[in-house]
């Protein structure tokens, strides 16, 4: 562990002025090792922490220890009520959490009732893990989350219901065409939700402003136009956010199943077909031979050809003519 700097509390552990010490932080915060974190280990980091705020460490603690120690405590316990966040919404537990969810939104072929289910329980998802990590320092009242929850899950439901609407009553989309389309539908309902989501729970920062800060982190004011500027750079980055879980897999989805079925030039599903040897070697069309001109080749069989009900009358009549040929035979040489 001697890529870990010397400990410092309540700071990230990489370098915050790179990207991949950024990406390293963030892997840290949403890992979901700590989901399995006894009770034990969470009480022996909490004391190694105190223990290194009132100097008092106990001999051979390290600093990849105190590290540990920390991502420990911030991925379970929030940071202003001290108390533990359930795990289903804890940053760590988002993605073992949110997975499933996400899955069900990209189900092909749901009804009315699969799609208002899944878009409650995604949005319903979102309130709790943005509830259970909320800045606790400024309460704000539990009408205000509810009232974005709403207003979330209102607008979800609403825009994923008419879009299926609209693309099942489209007569010109085929149904290869339609089911593509329908794939990406949960994209624009999800953004819109968050963005819905962000301006009800802040809508007040228009109006009344919000801190500006200098270099060292003092208040040197309040500025609408800095809530402005961030209200929108938040609702951006809410929209733009679903695009990896959203738009991406639906996309990769079509190019297997071309890539699978060997058809380039459409996105049909692929369809498998079981089909004996026999009937494979039956439906192949005969090679050319060399030499012999094309009205005289063999042509494919015919299959299920009835058999003739005269062979014996023909079998029969065949020996009465060879009978004769012989008696007219033998006359001769007498």
């Amino acid at each position: 562990m001697s890529e870990y700097v010397r400990f410092q509390h309540g700071k990230p552990p990489f370098d915050q002025n790179t990207f991949f010490g950024r990406l390293r932080h963030f892997l840290d915060v949403i890992d979901p090792s700590t989901l399995f974190v006894t009770e034990k280990r969470l009480q022996e980091s909490l004391e190694l922490l105190d223990c290194f705020k009132q100097g008092t460490l106990p001999p051979g603690a390290t600093d990849a220890q105190l590290w540990q120690a920390q991502k420990i405590k911030q991925a379970i316990i929030h940071p202003d009520t001290g108390e533990k966040i359930p795990m289903p919404f804890r940053m760590s537990g988002f993605i073992p959490f949110g997975t499933p969810v996400v899955v069900g939104l990209l189900l092909p072929h749901q009804t009315l009732a699969s799609t208002i289910f899944w878009q409650c329980l995604n949005q319903s998802h979102n309130a709790c893990v943005n509830y259970c990590n909320r800045n606790a320092s400024k309460p704000a009242p539990v009408s205000k989350f509810l009232e974005g929850y709403l207003g979330a899950v209102t607008s979800a439901v609403s825009i994923a219901v008419g879009l299926n609407v609209l693309v099942r009553r489209a007569r010109r989309l085929g149904p290869t065409t339609r089911l593509l389309v329908q794939r990406f539908i949960p994209f624009p309902a999800v953004a819109a939700a968050n963005v819905c989501n962000v301006v009800l729970m802040r809508h007040s920062e228009l109006s009344e402003g919000i801190s500006v800060l200098d270099d060292s982190g003092n208040v040197v004011g309040t500025s609408k136009v800095a809530a402005r500027h961030a209200l929108l750079e938040t609702a951006l980055t809410r929209a733009v956010l679903p695009v990896p879980i959203l738009i991406l897999p639906p996309i990769i989805m079509s190019v297997l199943e071309r890539f699978v079925s060997g058809d380039g030039g459409s996105f049909s599903p692929v369809r498998l077909q079981a089909s004996s040897p026999a009937a494979k070697a039956e439906t192949r069309p005969a090679r050319p031979q060399p030499g012999v001109p094309r009205r005289l080749r063999p042509g494919p069989a015919a299959r299920h050809q009835p058999l003739p009900t005269d062979v014996p009358d023909r079998c029969e009549s065949a020996g009465a003519g060879d009978r004769r040929g012989d008696r007219l035979q033998g006359g001769d040489v007498q």
